[in-house]
């Protein structure tokens, strides 16, 4: 019987080191850390289709940062979002953001498009050249129906 639970004990004991591994590996993939080492920029959307709080930011397809903030202005009734990116990475003042997805099936993500000022970015600036997601069911939508065809 001892020997039946000290088996019980060892295999319970691998299965929850199995578990923490995951958890931390996890924790790593999807960048949650407790380092926040970013300064952040902010933009204003029409539409931010599929980019949450946690979204990626890249540029040249790497990843520089994530979105930390996303709010609906009530005012003019566009998605302000912040973005935090990684200090060390400065971006030109000419740069614009456009919402783009990872394929027909893949998520979305916000990427930037470099200018070329010799002029950066300060911490908590606005990028005012924003492009806002394009939904494939509207244009699916507008492709079966005819319209925009050219006439």
């Amino acid at each position: 019987m001892s020997s039946h639970s000290k088996t019980e004990i060892a295999l319970g004991g691998a299965v929850l080191a199995a578990a923490v591994a995951f958890a931390v590996y996890a924790g790593q993939a999807t960048g949650f850390s407790t380092s926040s080492a970013g300064y952040p920029l902010t933009a204003s959307f029409r539409s931010i289709e599929g980019v949450t709080v946690g979204t990626d930011v890249r540029l040249g397809g790497v990843k520089i940062g994530t979105v930390s903030d996303v709010d609906l202005n009530p005012e003019t009734y566009r998605a302000d979002t912040t973005m935090s990116i990684v200090n060390g990475i400065d971006i030109p003042d000419d740069s614009a953001v456009v919402i783009s997805s990872e394929g027909l099936l893949g998520g979305n993500f916000v990427e930037i498009m470099p200018g070329g000022s010799p002029f950066y970015f300060a911490a908590g600036d606005e990028i005012l050249d924003t492009q806002s997601s394009v939904s494939l069911i509207t244009l699916l939508l507008r492709f079966v129906s005819g319209d925009g065809e050219a006439e």
